[in-house]
């Protein structure tokens, strides 16, 4: 199944995550719902495709991101794996068990099954990025932390 929908999300100060818009659930619903939560300042995200697999019990969902200069993502995690690449601008990132990051046009970023992580100082520039999640199947793309 492909689907194409937008949704925004994003932060709240530093508490943030950085590919889920959580400011209280960048997708904080089933992942096959995709239903798009309260727009968030400063962060927008579209679903360009979800499938299940690549196991049974788990859905693969990749999405392209834009976060806003200066705009926190929440602290947050997945149940799942998350694996990104930043397509133009940068950002911190910063992951629990992991020194933090700076992320600049061209680096790939995983992020491990329920880990908190979060984004910030992306600089004076927009950040565009692209993640692909391989999540369980019926559980929150994305909870706070």
């Amino acid at each position: 199944m492909l689907t194409r929908r937008g949704f925004s999300g994003g932060f709240a100060g530093i508490a943030g995550c950085i590919l889920c818009e959580i400011s209280t659930g960048f997708l904080a619903t089933e992942v096959s719902a995709q239903t798009a939560p309260a727009p968030t300042p400063g962060v927008r995200r579209k679903v360009l495709s979800q499938v299940d697999g690549p196991a049974p019990g788990y859905t693969t969902v990749i999405i392209e991101g834009e976060i806003d200069p200066g705009a926190l993502v929440a602290r947050h995690t997945h149940p799942g794996i998350e694996s990104g690449y930043i397509i133009e601008g940068a950002l911190e990132l910063p992951v629990d068990g992991q020194p933090t990051r700076v992320l600049k046009a061209g680096d790939g970023f995983q992020v491990p099954a329920n880990t908190p992580h979060a984004g910030s100082r992306n600089g004076d520039k927009l950040t565009r990025f692209t993640s692909t999640y391989v999540v369980e199947k019926g559980k929150p793309l994305a909870s706070p932390a």
